[in-house]
């Protein structure tokens, strides 16, 4: 399932490393892309939406 988050939080190379390690934490297998000038996120994943976003919002990120 592909997902498609605005993760208006991220503003650098830094930050799309930590919302793919807290992607990966929910899905170890999942293809994560992170646009840090568009703040988007597309995460190629079995999870469940809910869990992707919960992860991303535990590693101190916002998503809308």
């Amino acid at each position: 399932m592909a997902l498609n988050l605005k993760v208006p939080s991220i503003v650098c190379d830094g930050c799309a490393e930590t919302v793919t390690k807290a992607i990966h934490t929910v899905d170890a297998n999942a293809q994560v892309n992170v646009d840090v000038s568009g703040k988007t996120v597309t995460a190629e994943t079995n999870a469940a939406e809910s869990a992707v976003r919960e992860a991303i919002t535990a590693s101190g990120h916002t998503v809308d």
